[in-house]
């Protein structure tokens, strides 16, 4: 089995807020944005018009792997709050 087919099976119960938070002015002067190509649910991405990353947390798998790569430190990253996130079911 894929792993995309693996990460179908999960069920996620979004939080109405973010538990990731991004500091738009560290992003902005960002080269590298490592939290797009780290993210195995590809959450992260920029926004050309504006130049401000995004990130739909409504699919996070709670790695914290964004949080690592980002070497600024831009990157907020907290668990959701209790009885949201992520269940993960394996196929």
């Amino acid at each position: 089995m894929k792993v995309e087919e693996k990460i179908a099976l999960d069920a996620i119960k979004n939080d109405r807020e973010s538990h990731i938070k991004l500091d738009q002015k560290i992003c902005g002067t960002c080269r590298e944005r490592m939290c797009i190509p780290v993210c195995p649910g590809h959450l992260y991405s920029l926004n050309e018009e504006t130049g401000d990353m995004v990130v739909e947390y409504a699919g996070c798998l709670e790695c914290g792997s964004c949080k690592i790569a980002c070497i600024y430190k831009s990157i907020d990253w907290n668990y959701p709050a209790d009885g949201c996130g992520v269940q993960y079911r394996y196929g």
